[in-house]
This record gives structure tokens, sequence and C-alpha cells, in this order.
């Protein structure tokens, strides 16, 4: 056991994974400390679930290393498989099963007795909120109440660490706060969570740390706060009467805040970083000078959108087959 171990869930170095001449995942470090939720954060095809199935051992690691909880993933994959739960994009719960069956399978197919498998099946169905649908097929479950129930199947071994990927992918906003809240719970009854995602106000509102990757690559690491620095102390926002105007106040922002605005075309919008929030004066008088008409204006803390942005120069819609094919 390392040193690394003593403080963290997860600490991976240079891991890489190739699908032929696809370098799917390029070099990613990752240390997530014990009893946080870390967000690795990206755009379909970054190379989310790439690196979190070479963690899990459902991939084999191309290059690099990494350790669960001291444990080598390579070299002892049968404990590192004990020591996490794992829940994938797609529910691995079987449709023709109950809610109760199908957790049942699960506690008995990870060696747990039959007494003690229906009483476990009970206790996450209630911690769930599902034992009302207890005895009803899955093939009549909702999206949300199928993201549960595969939730609390990887919880059936009660793990210390916690691999969630893309959990609240479909899912209406009401049943993605109930997610939401159900993974703060997990975290203050002792779990470690790592969450893919490409939710921003995901990422937001639950990281205590976030990974940004893009295109395999790791470009920024930090709390949500940090990385929101990145782009400015605040943000000016604009938006223009006219969206032929919107080059030409680029320019004039450029030369007023030495900061490259962030632009919305089809909006005639411009969000500007900010060092200083009394720039926002300055900028104002600039546009006014050269009869740049504006309809609306506010000056705000940064998004991650405008951090991802700065970062990638794109934004998390962006699609690249790549991840998928793994």
């Amino acid at each position: 056991m390392t040193t690394a171990s003593h403080e963290l869930a997860v600490h991976a170095t240079g891991l890489v994974k190739t699908f032929g001449s696809t370098r799917a995942v390029d070099g990613v470090d990752l240390d997530v400390r014990r009893g946080e939720i870390f967000g690795v954060l990206g755009p379909n095809g970054a190379g989310k679930t790439t690196t979190m199935k070479m963690l899990a051992t459902l991939l084999s690691i191309d290059g690099g290393a990494a350790e669960i909880f001291g444990h080598d993933v390579r070299r002892e994959p049968h404990i590192i498989r004990q020591l996490l739960g794992v829940t994938g994009q797609y529910a691995s719960v079987d449709e023709n099963l109950t809610a109760t069956e199908n957790l049942r399978l699960f506690a008995r197919l990870q060696g747990i007795r039959s007494r003690q498998a229906r009483a476990r099946a009970a206790e996450l169905l209630e911690q769930f909120g599902l034992t009302e649908a207890a005895d009803r097929p899955i093939a009549q479950f909702s999206g949300g109440m199928r993201r549960r129930l595969d939730l609390a199947a990887s919880l059936i071994t009660r793990p210390p660490l916690i691999f969630l990927d893309e959990p609240t992918t479909g899912l209406d906003p009401r049943t993605r706060g109930q997610m939401w809240e159900t993974i703060r719970d997990l975290v203050a009854n002792g779990c470690t969570v790592l969450l893919t995602t490409q939710y921003l106000d995901e990422a937001d509102q639950l990281a205590d740390t976030i990974a940004v990757i893009d295109r395999g690559r790791k470009v920024a690491e930090g709390t949500p706060d940090q990385l929101k620095t990145q782009v400015g102390d605040s943000t000016l926002q604009l938006a223009l009467t006219s969206g032929e105007d919107l080059d030409r106040a680029a320019r004039i922002v450029g030369e007023t805040t030495r900061q490259t605005p962030v632009l919305s075309p089809e909006l005639a919008r411009m969000n500007v970083p900010l060092s200083d929030a009394d720039d926002a004066a300055e900028v104002l008088i600039a546009l006014r000078q050269a009869d740049v008409s504006i309809t609306s204006v506010s000056v705000q803390k940064p998004t991650l959108d405008e951090v991802f942005l700065a970062l990638t120069g794109h934004d998390t819609a962006t699609d690249d087959d790549h991840e998928e094919a793994a």
C-alpha cells in the first residue's frame, strides 16, 4: 500500500487507452480524496466513461497506473471489484423481474445468503423510495425509478467507493434533483463518489473537485470556484440590439479589457471575463462612444459553461464517437 492510499480513494497517473489508431484516454491523472464527490466533466466522447471503465477493471489499462484505496488495479482486480460499486449509463437490471427480485438476484450473485439477500433488498428499496413498487416488474418503471434501482443494486455490498457514469442522463428536472440528494446522502454516510457528467450544472451542484476532460486529456482540475476564477472574478453579459454589431463590439471589448469575449451570435450576446468588476463601466463607455446599442447588461460570477468554453473552445454538446466504442 503506497503513501497515497492513506488519503486517496483513487490515485491514477498517466492513464492511456487506445482503440485502433484512436487514443481515447491520453495520459489522464486523477486523485480522488476519501469522502468527496469528484466530478469528471466533459462532452460525449471526451474519454470519461473509458477512464472509469479502466479504473473499475472493465477495460484493460494500456498505459499508466492506478490504485483504489492503495490496491493496484492491474495486479489486484479481484480486490478492486470488492471495493467499488458501478452504475453505468444504461440500466443493468432485468426488465422481466420485479424490483425485489432484481436486488435479491444481485445479492445472491455476490455471495450473500438468501435470508440476508431478502433483508438487504428490502432495506435498499426503502432507502431509495421504491418500497411501494417492490413487486412491480421493471418494465413498468419510469426512467427515474430505473436509475434509482440501478444505483441501489450497486450498493448491495455497501462499497466504500461508488462510480456513477452519467447518473441523470434522460431524467426530468424533478427526478434529477432527487438523484442529487441521493448522491449527497451516500457521501454523508461515508461513501466516496466518482461522478462523470456532461451537465455543467450537475458538476457545479455536486462536486467538491472537478476534472475537465476533453478529447482524452485532462485540461483542468480544481474546485468549482477555482475553475471559475480562471475566466475572471466576474463576467459582463451584454445583449446587443443588432447582431451585425457583434464583431465590432467584440473588437472594442478586446481593446478595452485585453480579454477575449465569448460570443453567442444567434442571440447577439457576449460574455466578457473581467478581472475587476469596475472594468464593466469602461466597456460600456467604449461601446457607447462607438454607437453600439445595447438592450441589456449584467455583471455576474462566471459559470462552468464559460470555464469549459474558455478551456476547450467548445461546449459540452460536442459529440465524438470514439468513447462509445468502449
